[in-house]
């Protein structure tokens, strides 16, 4: 295979043209911004100042198209523990515990199995993370999905202790790095490209889909 249709370009993900989006309609986002927010668009959490010296953390992200995988291999439970974890992690870059959870969950066409897996493995994440999966949103779409697709979303909201905000990282800091247990739920559309024609294997649907470590 040539060089470049390894690249995340070729597997049609432009990360470059989403971060010049982004730069244009970032003062869009920060006219919204009151004194509260101490921390914007650009974090892997938002910050919101609360009166008592604490900060909310508020995050939302998706599983990206590792769902493509979980479909393939008629697998889902894993799913709903990826997009806990996922939104967990994130916030937990800004010291925050978690206090709630929301999902927004797609399809053309509810399958109830494929519906109760994904719950099950948000209730399972959640409940490990001490968080509360407060609601969500299940909405019906044919015609914008095709039959048996479907997406995942999360939205989490933690809370940072007043005076447990975390210095700034220095010269001199020791840096530790945790080892991964697979890809997590990132480049799904690179790896999906580079496995192009691949029998999806027992063994390689148990790597790929992973669930995202907590």
């Amino acid at each position: 295979m040539p060089a470049e249709g390894l690249s995340y370009a070729a597997a049609g993900v432009d990360i470059e043209a989403y971060e010049r989006v982004l730069e244009r309609v970032k003062p869009l986002i920060a006219a919204t911004h009151g004194a509260q927010v101490a921390a914007g668009v650009g974090p892997f959490a938002g910050l919101y100042q609360l009166p008592d010296g604490s900060r909310l953390a508020a995050s939302a992200d998706g599983v990206g198209t590792k769902i493509k995988v979980a479909i393939a291999a008629g697998r889902h439970r894993g799913i709903g523990v990826d997009i806990v974890n996922h939104c967990v992690n994130d916030i937990a870059c800004a010291g925050a515990r978690p206090l709630f959870f929301l999902d927004y969950f797609a399809t053309g066409k509810l399958d109830p199995k494929v519906f109760e897996q994904l719950v099950e493995g948000m209730t399972e994440a959640c409940s490990a993370a001490g968080c509360a999966l407060l609601g969500g949103e299940t909405a019906e779409m044919p015609g914008v999905y095709a039959l048996g697709d479907y997406d995942l979303a999360g939205f989490i909201v933690g809370v940072v202790d007043a005076g447990a905000d975390r210095a700034a990282v220095k010269e001199g800091d020791l840096l530790v790095g945790l080892p991964s247990n697979g890809l997590h739920t990132n480049g799904y559309s690179l790896a999906r490209k580079v496995f192009e024609g691949v029998p999806l294997s027992r063994k390689l649907a148990d790597q790929l889909l992973a669930p995202h470590t907590s």
